[in-house]
């Protein structure tokens, strides 16, 4: 199903911002025949105020009704509603931190100043010298002395009640979206404090942030297909990274010992409410730890966050559900989680078995026994775990640089952690043989179609060069920082944290 069917294409917006268009257009030409820039050069020799700055210096029930010209701010901000009528009028005046009641009067500005500022319009940016007015409910206002204009709105805001609706509208111009819909705003707000949470939290466990190179030569660290470029000055083809993983562990090698990269990543593949082709990725790695110490770290990481960002780990979602990220998370392996949904032991059972359970026509009948077995958990376990969940001990094809399993060579220490369906976050304990992993690169390559090399790809040889000097025993784990922002916000979509998602161009 095409994006914008799905979710509205926004197309529409045009149309509708054209309303009132022309005639502000006409006051901005009028402006200018009348020696008044509406776009001028910004005034700073007085600073401005945030609007939440005023609020919180005065109680509007400690003072007396009125106006109090001692007590004088310049504030700037969009103009969102208007009422009254000849000698005063009252404005609604909103920046980033908050909306404050803007009291325009007759007497105080005089004739020429207060009728300039009944001919601005809603969405107008504007820059006011005021005093602090408490009205006669006994709310905080500003009673304006000055008004400048700062920007003129040839384009009307959406509508102030109604806010922006439609899906296709919200992500293709995000900016209607931040315009009309606090919540939106909100949610971007939340998803800065949150990132900052992860840092903070990271920094006090010890963690050094490590900024690996988004243009890799070649794309490794998982299996997933990258997006490639041209580096004309090299003349050499690149790829935008998909993990960070090899370049983490090279630190390793080189004596770093806890150490993560938090930043953007880049996967050609598939797009959904929660799959997006660019996406901000997680990565740490823990020196003289395994797998199970990488899960309990992820516990804490997410609890951390929760608490720092929210203040409760128990986050209502869009359905009702309540998600409790409470140390400690259930732990299950992938061969109880399967033989619990559909009553086989995986691991027992061949391809033709696992094909059955898949009971699927479109099914790769050449498709491995792992990505069968991996194929069974997508399908009949993960999208029914609903509170957070470690799944452990997966096939070890399917990680290419993940160490075997101390009890099972057929399997890797490996987890994907699940909260509300979706795989969130992932940790292994990283493969430190570099025979090991040379054989399991060669293997890889040989996957690859028209692709029979028996040796690894020239960038994978120089990962496995770097194993051969010494890796110390280290774990690794991996959060999906969008993912989990969903979480956070309670939202169905990745979409709605993603500030400007990836989408199908209108034709």
């Amino acid at each position: 199903m095409a994006l914008e069917t799905a979710a509205g294409n926004g197309s529409h917006v045009q149309e509708e911002e054209t309303v009132g268009a022309d005639e502000r257009r006409a006051k901005m030409e009028r402006l200018r025949g009348e020696g008044v820039e509406p776009y001028p050069y910004l005034e700073k020799r007085v600073p401005r105020t945030w609007v939440a700055d005023i609020q919180a210096a005065h109680d509007p029930a400690a003072i007396a009704t009125g106006a109090h010209p001692g007590l004088s701010y310049r504030a700037c901000g969009r103009l969102i509603a208007r009422r009254g009528h000849s000698k005063a009028t009252f404005f609604d005046l909103r920046d980033q931190s908050g909306l404050i009641q803007l009291v325009a009067r007759r007497e105080a500005m005089g004739d020429e100043a207060y009728e300039r500022m009944l001919d601005l319009d809603i969405g107008d940016i504007v820059s006011v010298d005021a005093a602090v007015y408490v009205t006669q409910r006994r709310q905080l206002a500003l009673g304006v002395d000055a008004c400048t204009l700062l920007a003129k709105a040839l384009r009307p805001p959406p509508d102030r009640h109604h806010g922006v609706e439609d899906l296709g509208t919200r992500y293709r111009y995000r900016e209607l979206d931040l315009l009309a819909n606090a919540k939106t705003r909100e949610m971007f707000f939340k998803r800065t404090h949150a990132i900052e949470a992860i840092h903070a939290v990271l920094r006090e466990k010890g963690f050094t942030q490590i900024e690996t190179p988004m243009l890799q030569a070649l794309a490794g660290g998982a299996n997933s297909r990258p997006f490639k470029t041209h580096h004309n000055a090299l003349n050499v083809e690149l790829h935008l990274r998909i993990s960070v993983e090899l370049y983490l562990n090279r630190c390793i090698v080189g004596g770093l010992e806890n150490i993560y990269d938090l930043g953007r990543a880049f996967r050609n593949e598939g797009i959904s409410h929660r799959h997006s082709p660019e996406f901000t990725i997680l990565e740490c790695m823990m020196s003289y730890a395994d797998y199970l110490d990488v899960a309990v770290w992820c516990e804490e990481l997410a609890e951390g966050v929760a608490l720092r960002t929210l203040g409760t780990t128990k986050i209502e979602q869009y359905d009702g559900q309540v998600i409790d990220l409470a140390r400690p998370w259930k732990r299950v392996t992938l061969q109880e989680a399967i033989m619990e949904a559909v009553g086989v032991d995986y691991l027992e059972a061949g391809r033709e078995e696992l094909i059955e359970v898949l009971d699927e026509p479109s099914v790769d009948p050449e498709m491995s026994w792992a990505k069968l077995a991996e194929e069974v958990y997508g399908k009949y376990v993960e999208p029914f775990l609903m509170q957070p969940t470690h799944v452990l001990d997966f096939p070890i094809e399917l990680f290419p640089i993940c160490k075997r399993h101390s009890r099972d060579p057929r399997l890797g220490e490996h987890f994907d952690t699940v909260i509300r369906g979706m795989e969130v976050l992932s940790g292994d304990t990283e493969l430190n043989d570099p025979l090991d992993q040379w054989d399991r690169f060669v293997t890889q390559r040989k996957r690859r179609p028209g692709d029979d090399g028996d040796q690894p790809h020239p960038y994978d040889e120089g990962y496995v060069r770097a194993l051969e000097y010494g890796m110390a025993p280290t774990t690794g784990g991996g959060m999906g920082v969008d993912r989990f922002l969903m979480i956070l916000c309670g939202v169905e979509s990745i979409r709605e944290v993603v500030p400007f998602p990836t989408l199908r161009e209108l034709r």
